[in-house]
């Protein structure tokens, strides 16, 4: 038996000795996910730190316009917020998603690209595009 496509999109904020409590309370929004290590790490050692906002992980047809312009709507109203918090932190913003591709032969490879206000939000502050394609196993 094969796995079907599957996919998420999430936006996160990177960077070095942050906390990332500290953003949820400067953006006022809940994050699905957040990694604080690099709030309690030596500076003679950076670790990462991040906090991310992410969609469920959907199965099948996956449409990569549809799951970033869910995370868009969401963080749109807090554009300026977001800069601000990535110039005061010294944080990396990024929109990534994250797709495990079909095997089957007879399953098509989802459409990936980006819609008009997902690009305008990435350029307003400043994102980077992170794609992580993997192939999915045999179930």
């Amino acid at each position: 038996m094969l796995a079907s496509n599957k996919g998420r999109a999430y936006f996160a904020l990177l960077g070095y000795h942050f906390n990332p409590d500290d953003i949820t309370r400067l953006l006022g929004i809940e994050p699905t996910s957040v990694d604080a290590a690099g709030a309690y790490s030596g500076l003679d050692k950076p670790v990462i730190s991040s906090w991310e906002l992410s969609t469920d992980t959907v199965a099948g047809e996956v449409d990569v316009f549809a799951l970033t312009d869910t995370i868009v709507k969401q963080l749109e109203p807090l554009k300026e917020k977001i800069v601000e918090v990535c110039k005061s932190h010294n944080l990396s913003p990024r929109l990534g998603v994250v797709l495990a591709l079909s095997i089957d032969k007879g399953e098509s490879g989802p459409e990936i690209g980006f819609g008009a206000r997902t690009i305008r939000f990435l350029a307003d502050t400043g994102s980077f595009i992170d794609m992580d394609c993997k192939l999915s196993e045999r179930i």
